[in-house]
């Protein structure tokens, strides 16, 4: 029995996490952690010194975080190891993609990035649909749908869903570049600028976002 009290030893989280990740045993590893630690104390490994604890954790959270533990995650993107940082996004994006109030919600989340990858935006869509309709707060949802609408180059329509999602979800930086990209595609560089920088200021490593913003300030001025 796993005591819930107590905070984690990060050397013998390591230890015990080790072999299954050197074997990428996702499923050992995902039934490891549900069974000796409660996603808060691993939460506590991220205010920890031990910086491959902190990614260990991140990894792990990746896995089993509910969303509570979305601002946690997020204040990590600015960890100054910027492998902490890309651990952080991936964890993000994990939760953020079971976010839905069903299981069957995130199922048609899933369904629908499936068919994205696919091209096939009409049929993502759908999937998308009904998992709004299934669980209305959900922010990934929204978000996806919106890159849908990009990909369909209907910028307009994908603005809505942006901002839909950044509403429900403000740390979500996928959700405010992909308004700057919408607001770039429309020719409105002042608007693409400012949701630019708020993607940055939640994620401040989005490079490829800091050359953009120099590139719209020309065509602003």
């Amino acid at each position: 029995m796993k005591d819930v009290t107590a905070s984690i030893d990060p050397d013998g989280f390591i230890a015990a996490v080790q072999p299954l990740l050197e074997r990428q045993d996702l499923a050992g590893l995902l039934a490891l952690i549900k069974t000796r630690w409660t996603p808060d104390q691993i939460r506590g490994l991220l205010a920890s010194t031990h910086t491959d604890a902190k990614k260990v954790a991140l990894l792990a959270l990746g896995l089993v975080a509910p969303s509570c533990c979305i601002p946690e995650l997020a204040r990590q993107l600015k960890d100054p190891d910027p492998m902490v940082n890309e651990m952080a996004e991936h964890a993000l994006w994990s939760v953020w993609f079971r976010g839905g109030s069903t299981p069957q919600a995130n199922d048609e989340l899933a369904r629908g990035a499936q068919a994205l990858e696919r091209q096939a935006y009409a049929c993502a869509i759908k999937h998308f649909d009904r998992a709004i309709e299934m669980s209305p707060d959900f922010a990934e949802a929204y978000n996806q749908r919106a890159i849908a609408l990009y990909l369909m180059e209907k910028y307009d329509e994908s603005v809505g869903f942006c901002r839909r999602a950044v509403e429900l979800m403000p740390c979500h930086f996928g959700a405010l570049a992909g308004l700057g990209h919408c607001y770039a595609h429309m020719n409105k560089p002042r608007e693409a600028i400012e949701a630019y920088e708020k993607a940055l200021e939640v994620n401040p490593r989005l490079e490829c976002i800091r050359q953009t913003i120099e590139q719209l300030r020309g065509q602003a001025e």
